[in-house]
């Protein structure tokens, strides 16, 4: 069983390109498989009532502000793909809309990912798996027969996926997680599944894959601190570090199940069983 740790970069880059790089450099380092962006047109996913509702912002005091300076487009996202290609981490990006899922296309990205949100727009889903490329889908705010419905989008595509766990609360306390979600949809669907973390440990991340899953996807910034609605559920170098290590220990930690006495015990063996040298 080997696990795949992608590196949830974001909104978390705060629309600098610069951090962006800092964080892909991270993910590298860290040992992780992909690093993962976000792609939103925000007059298609949002309405012009909120776009002109109040926020304050290092970008301004309004909505449309801030999601404006959180979004990346041609300039960045051409730094971002030459970037990742010279370092060696390939990258993708969930987009929100039909639109930014075209704007995708042209990176040649080898995934897709539906973003929770989405998985119940058929028509997003429909153009999704007429690409052909494997795809995370996310299963936040979804019941097993909207999970069926995608499914069943993606099968008469003949388009592969990986189905995401997740729980949509940012962060997300471990006792909402539901890990055992992961054997539920391996049961109904059968692999491969993976978990979309939002909690803030690495507890669950780790019992994901105890349980089966192949894919952890985890939010990282440089600094829980900054600005940002998804920083309070990401981890930092040392907190990405520690994950890629526990997750990819957990093979080795599982063993093949089989009871016998093992060659490290022989010695012991000997040593503690007296009565058997005499």
């Amino acid at each position: 069983m080997s696990v795949e740790i992608v590196a949830e970069i974001g909104i978390n880059a705060n629309g600098s390109v610069d951090i962006a790089k800092d964080l892909i450099r991270m993910a590298k380092e860290c040992g992780c498989d992909y690093a993962k962006f976000q792609k939103r047109d925000i007059n298609t996913v949002y309405t012009q009532e909120l776009l002109d509702s109040p926020r304050k912002s290092p970008w301004g005091d309004t909505q449309r502000a801030q999601k404006e300076g959180l979004e990346f487009g041609y300039p960045e996202y051409s730094i971002i793909d030459s970037y990742c290609k010279e370092i060696g981490l390939p990258w993708f990006a969930s987009a929100w809309d039909i639109k930014s899922l075209e704007f995708l296309d042209q990176y040649n990205l080898s995934h897709n990912k539906v973003a929770s949100a989405m998985i119940t727009h058929c028509d997003f889903l429909k153009a999704v798996a007429e690409r052909k490329k494997h795809t995370f889908i996310s299963t936040g705010m979804a019941t097993m027969k909207m999970i069926e419905d995608a499914v069943d989008i993606f099968a008469r595509k003949g388009c592969s996926y990986t189905l995401m766990h997740s729980t949509s609360a940012y962060p997300c306390p471990d006792e909402e997680v539901n890990i055992e979600t992961i054997r539920s949809l391996i049961t109904r669907f059968g692999p491969p599944v993976g978990y979309s973390s939002h909690d803030v440990g690495l507890l669950p991340s780790i019992v994901a894959v105890v349980l089966g899953a192949t894919v952890i996807e985890k939010h990282i910034t440089l600094d829980r601190a900054m600005y940002g609605s998804d920083q309070a559920a990401s981890l930092e170098r040392r907190g990405l570090e520690m994950l890629v290590k526990e997750c990819h220990g957990v093979k080795k930690t599982l063993g093949d199940g089989r009871k016998e006495i093992k060659d490290i015990e022989q010695d012991v063996a000997k040593k503690l069983r007296y009565w058997e040298e005499r």
